[in-house]
């Protein structure tokens, strides 16, 4: 079977490129595909990988500004034509599942969203903070970017979904059906530690944005005098440390070795945002640490009330206070957490992902329908 991945833009390091990492790994023969290639901005390994860049690449200023050019992208997509491949499978956020191919190749979507400026598009201006002068680009080519999307999609052979959050846009936004394999999470990296170790601390690491609502669990750590450690960096920080008291203790950037343990020894890991997916409420159950999220996105699959955290039902500073308050840290299980945490392990992906793209490619060579149910 000869296979293609296709990455929307490689400029850029998040969870995005977590799940093309580990696709490569997996699939070492297969060239990436990709809108912008910067080595620069990516980590070196990336310069041992066979990436593809498009003629976008060239563009002047698109490895650090690459949205301005965004509505350029959809072109570029479809100049692209993979119809050398058995399967060809796409990562993908924005436009790079519109390429072409044959009527001999079989496109799997890997959808970590549908497409947010075009089909959420206010709160996409808010989540990466654009400026007037690119919000003012972007709305009148909505309509037409919408039009493309959706006739994209319609070409994708089979969805897979990275949650029930996005199984849902995909039906509403595109009418396809899909099914959910979780991204990889190496809990590996992550153990519990004894009872003794943990200390009195909730903790917070992420990027420091808005949309992912952190001035929630400043605020309420603040009012309610407990410790709150946050760790990351990014453009909300100052405005979040005129919310704080001296109870919120700001870590900065957070080396990869430090993690796990800052993990294991918490109370509890706050998650007050509204995500697609999110890895490290996983981490934090991998290590054995109970989750306190808004009860909305990807928390709906990751976090169990009364097993592995709890989830908080309004995204104001009184409902997290009020779930905070009531936390009872010792009556999680370390062990029912870390279980419930390997089901998000990378290991677990690339079986499911093996079992489908080879079950996917049976179907498709006999001309039959093809219907998958998740292996544990």
């Amino acid at each position: 079977m000869k296979i293609a991945l296709v990455h929307d833009w490689l400029n850029q390091v998040g969870g995005a490129e977590d799940v093309l990492d580990v696709l490569v790994r997996h699939y070492p023969q297969s060239p990436v595909y990709t809108s912008i290639y910067a080595p620069d901005l990516m980590p070196p390994h990336y310069q041992t990988w066979d990436i593809r860049p498009l003629w976008l690449d060239k563009l002047p200023g698109i490895h650090r500004h690459h949205q301005p050019y965004l509505p350029v992208y959809p072109v570029g997509w479809s100049g692209l034509n993979l119809s050398d491949y058995d399967v060809v499978l796409s990562n993908k956020s924005g436009f790079c599942h519109g390429f072409r191919s044959g009527s001999k190749t079989l496109h799997i979507c890997y959808c970590l969203a549908p497409t947010r400026y075009v089909w959420q598009l206010d709160s996409y201006i808010a989540r990466e903070g654009l400026g007037g002068v690119v919000q003012m680009g972007l709305r009148p080519l909505v309509a037409g970017l919408r039009r493309w999307d959706a006739q994209a999609a319609r070409r994708v052979g089979h969805f897979i979904a990275i949650s029930t959050e996005i199984q849902q846009r995909i039906q509403t936004y595109y009418g396809r059906e899909s099914v959910i394999i979780f991204p990889p999470v190496d809990t590996s990296r992550f153990q519990p530690v004894s009872g003794a170790a943990v200390e009195d601390y909730f903790l917070i690491v992420s990027r420091l944005i808005p949309y992912k609502r952190i001035d929630l669990a400043v605020q309420a750590a603040t009012r309610l005098g407990v410790k709150l450690k946050i760790g990351g960096k990014g453009r909300d920080l100052e405005r979040l440390k005129a919310l704080a008291g001296p109870t919120v203790e700001f870590l900065g950037y957070v080396p990869d070795e430090e993690l796990p343990g800052l993990m294991a020894r918490c109370k509890a890991f706050l998650f007050p945002g509204l995500e697609d997916f999110g890895i490290t409420p996983v981490q934090a159950q991998a290590a054995g640490r109970p989750v306190i999220a808004f009860g909305g996105g990807g928390a709906l699959d990751t976090v169990l009330p009364g097993r592995t955290g709890e989830l908080f039902d309004a995204m104001t500073v009184d409902s997290l206070m009020d779930a905070m308050r009531r936390f009872d840290a010792d009556a999680y299980d370390p062990a029912v957490m870390r279980k419930h945490a390997l089901r998000f392990d990378t290991g677990m992906f690339t079986r499911q992902m093996d079992d489908y793209v080879n079950g996917a490619w049976a179907a498709f060579q006999a001309g039959a329908p093809f219907v998958w149910e998740a292996t544990e």
